[in-house]
């Protein structure tokens, strides 16, 4: 069990204040590491932060950041460095993606919007700032701090909608209504994700440096009945990812214990990409 443990080593997870990123905080705590919770808000931060010191023993530091910003990420480097003196996972979380279980987000006029026919450039560009172009920063900014030193584990979190498309027949109700269409930016940042991924791994694996995907299935969080229904129907394991379902697949790819693991896409989604 030796090889899974993080105890000692610093890592960075962005998106930390979203539904999985503090259980991906949570996870890396567990298993312990220092863990550095960076998300836009620095209230939140702190107050992950103070949660994973209390709970797990080891120190953890809140730093907020906006990882669409160079000056931002390298900011956030050098709070890192400041505080641990070193960095030695990278969990790139952060992302951008329209959720169904925000209800009728798009109601009487913007349901259109999330079809591709419709789909504004604005709305596109932004989720490619933060998905793509955010996790590239980080992986420039921090990435090269762990190639630097000769060693890390970088994990891009992807999505299973990264490799096959989103199913558009889950959103619609038992009465043919449709108020959400997946729309197409976000499988498009998360496939560009996984091509960033392999270029790394490939790029620093003489650096020491081993860069994964992980590609996580949907998480029950709240959805109405009939969505939750559908999705568990098209799943071979027939439910939903809980939210802690992903701590074990994360903590292995941060870990030594998958030491000869580079350039991997670890999909993690009940079976959904199986079918």
């Amino acid at each position: 069990m030796d090889l899974f443990s993080l105890t000692d080593r610093v890592a960075v997870v962005t998106g930390a204040a979203g539904l999985l990123g503090r259980r991906h905080c949570a996870a890396l705590a567990a298993a312990g590491a220092h863990v550095v919770a960076t998300d836009l808000d620095q209230v939140s931060c702190e107050e992950i932060a103070a949660g994973l010191t209390r709970e797990h023993g080891n120190e953890a530091l809140g730093q907020a950041a906006d990882i669409t910003r160079p000056e931002s990420v390298r900011a956030l480097l050098a709070a890192v460095l400041d505080r641990f003196g070193r960095l030695d996972v990278l969990v790139n979380n952060a992302a951008i993606n329209e959720k169904v279980e925000t209800g009728d987000i798009c109601n009487a006029g913007d349901a259109a919007l999330l079809r591709f026919e419709n789909h504004p450039l604005d709305l596109w560009e932004r989720s490619f700032a933060v998905n793509v172009t955010g996790t590239f920063l980080c992986c420039q900014v921090l990435g090269g701090e762990l190639a630097r030193r000769g060693s890390g584990s970088i994990v891009n979190v992807a999505s299973t909608y990264a490799v096959v498309a989103p199913d558009q027949a889950l959103y619609r109700r038992e009465d043919g209504t449709q108020t959400f269409w997946k729309s197409a930016a976000y499988p498009a940042t998360k496939g560009a994700v996984l091509a960033l991924t392999r270029h790394l791994a490939a790029y620093w694996g003489s650096a020491g440096v081993r860069v994964n995907a992980l590609s996580p299935g949907g998480v029950e969080n709240g959805q109405d009945s009939g969505f939750v229904a559908r999705y568990a129907r098209r799943t071979p394991l027939g439910r939903m990812a809980r939210p802690d379902d992903y701590a074990g697949a994360l903590v292995f790819l941060a870990s030594d214990a998958s030491a000869y693991m580079t350039g991997a896409n670890l999909l993690v989604d009940g079976g959904w990409t199986a079918w």
